[in-house]
């Protein structure tokens, strides 16, 4: 089955080579609103420095990983905390959600980012560490403030573009995207928390 059908359960198709798939209404409203509320207050939201060009910087934003696997990325280990049953509930729904399009998933993590306005940011990356595999497949589910995801192709075969991301959707980055894009969360006039939940697969081997 193609990886992105036409026929996928309320999906939008962004990029077909590499898969670039959004999905409205993961949760519904009142499960969505009530996720963030819990999200941003029972978490232990942490702002770890790390180290770039020599100096260290904490980061423009608080995160926290959390899953069944460690991670390590530039230069820092993160050791993972218990998952949240919020947290879980959304992973599940995520790969209940790409199971009715024909992907079988899993995600045995999650890195959680918290914006807690415009000026708070992501610079630009791609999620290709060695522990992710040659093809990592990510799902990221906003919550709270709708701010635009920027991607550049990093052979500039075409201009740069933005991806909306809504209350209550789900991002499907797709085998490829990592390899061919980069993308970051800018800085943005914009008002309201947002909070980020990116599911991966993590090998532990």
């Amino acid at each position: 089955m193609d990886l992105f059908s036409p026929s996928a359960d309320d999906g939008e198709r962004l990029l077909e080579r590499p898969p670039l798939h959004r999905f409205a209404r993961l949760l519904g409203s009142d499960a969505a609103d009530a996720a963030l509320a819990r999200l941003d207050a029972e978490l232990d939201w942490q702002r770890p420095t790390l180290r770039l060009y020599g100096r260290d910087h904490p980061i423009p934003r608080r995160q926290v990983w959390m899953g069944d696997a460690d991670y390590r990325y530039s230069g820092q280990h993160f050791a993972p905390t218990p998952w949240h049953p919020v947290a879980l509930a959304i992973r599940d729904a995520a790969v209940a959600r790409l199971a009715r399009t024909g992907i079988e998933t899993h995600f045995n993590s999650v890195l959680l980012n918290r914006y807690a306005d415009g000026d708070e940011r992501m610079g630009w990356h791609s999620d290709d560490e060695p522990e992710l595999g040659e093809a990592p497949l990510i799902a990221a589910v906003s919550l709270g403030a709708d701010r635009p995801l920027r991607f550049r192709w990093k052979d500039r075969r075409a201009p740069a573009f933005n991806v909306d991301q809504p209350h209550d959707s789900l991002l499907l980055m797709g085998p490829g995207t990592q390899a061919d894009l980069e993308h970051a969360l800018l800085p943005r006039r914009a008002h309201g928390l947002r909070i980020s939940l990116t599911f991966r697969w993590v090998r532990d081997d």
